[in-house]
């Protein structure tokens, strides 16, 4: 695909979204994970962190296994991604615990530790949403939505 400096309106128009949807989100993961990677932790760590936080994404704190904590991330997990290893490094550190029955808790280092990596989000949003105002963002979202439903999916 040629670039869209190259590309007239009309020519950028029957561009395929497929093509333009997949190079975004790679590129997206690629920097979200380098800037993490600058703080010393994995966008995997930091789902597992936010999976077992009662303040977060679980609905009510209970430890989880790794089947079910897969389960939980099945939408955004990537084939790549290696949640006993990452769990692992996480129970090194002290910010989870694993049970008799192979549950895996959140301490209390664990959740100011997810505390914490949260604050890295805005700069990364910042970072990415350079040059890109808010009201063609919104834009762009909802003609994604509007392409994922005409496509048979489910928008949330």
């Amino acid at each position: 695909m040629t670039t869209q400096q190259q590309l007239s309106d009309a020519e950028l128009a029957g561009q395929p979204a497929a093509y333009w949807t997949g190079v975004a989100y790679e590129a997206l993961i690629a920097f979200t994970r380098a800037r993490q990677a600058e703080k010393g932790y994995t966008q995997p760590q930091f789902w597992l962190l936010r999976n077992l936080s009662e303040n977060d994404i679980s609905p009510d704190g209970e430890g989880m296994t790794l089947p079910e904590l897969h389960e939980a991330m099945a939408s955004y997990i990537r084939p790549e991604d290696d949640l006993a290893a990452e769990a692992e490094v996480l129970v090194e550190r002290g910010w989870l615990t694993r049970d008799a029955e192979d549950r895996l808790w959140l301490t209390e280092e664990g959740e100011q530790a997810r505390v914490d990596l949260a604050l890295n989000g805005p700069a990364i949003r910042d970072a990415l949403h350079e040059g890109i105002d808010d009201a063609d963002y919104v834009t762009t979202v909802k003609v994604l939505m509007r392409l994922i439903r005409n496509s048979g999916g489910t928008a949330a």
